[in-house]
């Protein structure tokens, strides 16, 4: 039988070999990333080894990707900064001032979308709650304030319009 590991015991062509011990690697240990859903508290999401195996871990990370999201929602629809910035007088000041908020925005979305990318059920349910909850906060008027979705807006979905 060939083995197209290269001798390294990577199970290609070895008849379902298991890999080989942490040594023939230089000393790392191979590690298992997940490339479909799956549900459980036993996940690494955005930093190796977090939350780890520990279920109040997990419980913690939910909540930091939940106000992840909604700290999106909320970045998307700073009417309150852009009333701030138009009254200034100062355009460059204003316009630095909306890089910079935009600039934030994108890269928490990229974040949020990283933590996505470990393909827990939970991490993206809590992702989607956050947005929900963050979009009802924000941009729907559910409390007193005037709803920034129009009829016929293009950017109704504008937090995913950064990928």
């Amino acid at each position: 039988m060939m083995d197209m590991g290269g001798g390294h015991g990577m199970g290609m062509g070895t008849g379902g070999a298991a890999p080989a011990p942490a040594a023939a690697h230089g000393g790392m240990r191979m590690h298992y990333m997940h490339m479909t859903f799956y549900w459980g508290k036993n996940s690494e999401i955005l930093f190796h080894g977090w939350p780890g195996s520990s279920g109040g871990m997990y419980a913690l990370a939910l909540v930091v990707v939940f106000a992840l999201a909604v700290l999106v929602e909320c970045l998307s629809s700073c009417r309150w900064l852009e009333s701030r910035l138009s009254s200034s007088g100062r355009p460059a000041a204003a316009g630095a001032a909306r890089a910079a908020v935009h600039a934030l925005r994108v890269g928490m979305a990229y974040v949020l979308m990283l933590a996505l990318m470990s393909f827990n059920v939970g991490v993206l349910l809590a992702a989607v709650a956050g947005h929900a909850a963050g979009f009802l906060l924000f941009r729907a008027g559910l409390f007193g304030g005037q709803a920034q979705v129009e009829d016929g807006a293009k950017d109704y979905l504008a937090p995913a319009a950064c990928c």
